[in-house]
């Protein structure tokens, strides 16, 4: 945890929260694998500049590994840590959740 005080309810949501991380953490998941172009592809609406930042804070949050290959043109890959890994149950049981309460 960043904050020690900070409410484990609270990080989590943090880390895992908004519009967009849970979608690219859904789609990093599916993948095990995926270039930013891929990711950018399947998530409809969203920004070059808002996917960017967001996995740029998943990353400081070591939920996300970012691995860049020295290669022309450049090639750079997400993929989850282990730590992001561990996030995927927490997302399941909010989609099921969500399944069962969606009015």
């Amino acid at each position: 945890m960043k904050h020690k005080n900070e409410c484990p309810v609270t990080y989590c949501i943090r880390c895992i929260g908004g519009k967009w991380k849970p979608l690219i953490l859904w789609h990093i998941n599916q993948c095990d694998v995926l270039r930013y172009g891929e990711l950018f592809k399947t998530i409809p609406k969203i920004t070059q500049k808002m996917l960017t930042q967001q996995l740029r804070s998943l990353e400081e949050d070591g939920i996300v590994s970012r691995k860049v290959y020295p290669i022309i043109p450049p090639k750079v890959e997400y993929s989850l840590t282990k730590h992001g890994k561990s996030v995927i149950p927490v997302l399941e049981s909010m989609a099921k959740w969500g399944q069962h309460n969606y009015i």
